[in-house]
């Protein structure tokens, strides 16, 4: 077989086959399972595996904290969730409308899917859209992938389940809509999108002064362990105040480039320090960070004619 048949061979071999996710829960706490995703941005190599999702076996049926970016995504996940426990799901919730968190939501489509009521009517209106944008960034791993949003509203209160005590946390900042979950049983906090850990923030519906407020609630809370939605999960909360550090460096940076007269194009390319060296996806994110955050600044700062 000649050289470039072989590789011809090869290539087709690669893209016939099937693509799967290995998911495999980590035991954090009593009775709570975390799936570790990277900490990089979507793509066909890694099929938007990027978050954490997790779940708690309460006694009372099974507890599960996002659906994953992809119809496939929630299929591996429930099927992870049983080599655990026998016990039926219980509920879902979803923290945010950002597409890894829900879109494997039909997986799930026979229990109830709960989120904050701003996330469930950001999906009805983006949801067609982040699905598109999805099937451009990771192809073939979305196949059969339809929108389905939440279908009932959660609020802040705090609820039992079996052998688990939980508080369900609105917040607003990250996206319009941000809901955490702390376990007061076992002192996980399922941050969502709030938190990221050795992993830089993504910014798409940001309101930085917000997102700060949001961190500022979370640091008072009693926290035994911290489940970001992107990053490392800690037995601390010291990455709410690396996720601090991070947006505080941003926005200000951001607006003394505008008040310097600098353009866009130019603050793409301002050095970033070298305390964030170790935080994954550090120059994409901060240059889709600008691209997100400085036409609001920018505006801001224009005199006003009268």
């Amino acid at each position: 077989m000649g050289a470039s048949v072989l590789a011809a061979f090869l290539t087709l071999s690669a893209s016939a086959a099937p693509l799967t996710y290995t998911l495999t829960p980590i035991r954090i706490a009593e009775d709570t399972y975390v799936f570790e995703g990277t900490r990089e941005h979507f793509t066909r190599a890694n099929g938007g595996n990027i978050l954490n999702p997790g779940f708690i076996v309460t006694g009372d049926g099974v507890l599960v904290f996002q659906t994953g970016p992809s119809r496939k995504f929630g299929e591996a996940l429930r099927a992870a969730i049983a080599t655990v426990t026998a016990q039926p799901i219980r509920k879902v919730f979803v923290s945010n409308l950002h597409p890894d968190y829900w879109l494997g939501n039909q997986a799930f489509a026979d229990v109830p899917i709960a989120a904050l009521p701003g996330t469930i009517e950001g999906i009805r209106r983006e949801g067609e859209g982040i699905a598109g944008n999805m099937y451009r960034l990771i192809g073939d791993w979305m196949r059969g992938t339809e929108p389905v949003p939440p279908t009932e509203p959660a609020y802040g209160s705090t609820v039992v389940y079996g052998r688990h005590r939980l508080r369900l946390i609105p917040l607003e900042g990250h996206t319009d809509a941000d809901l955490a979950v702390l376990d007061e049983t076992t002192g996980v906090l399922f941050a969502g999108g709030v938190v990221f850990c050795d992993r830089t923030p993504t910014t798409p519906h940001a309101d930085v002064a917000k997102w700060l407020a949001e961190l500022d609630a979370l640091e008072a809370l009693e926290v035994r362990t911290l489940v970001p939605n992107h990053g490392r999960v800690r037995n601390d909360k010291a990455c709410i105040a690396q996720t601090r550090d991070w947006l505080t460096w941003l926005d200000r940076t951001l607006r003394d480039s505008v008040e310097a007269g600098l353009d866009m194009t130019e603050a793409l390319e301002l050095p970033i320090p070298e305390r964030f060296a170790g935080l994954g996806v550090l120059r994409e994110e901060y240059r889709r960070s600008v691209a997100h955050l400085w036409p609001k600044i920018e505006q801001a700062a224009l005199p006003r004619v009268k």
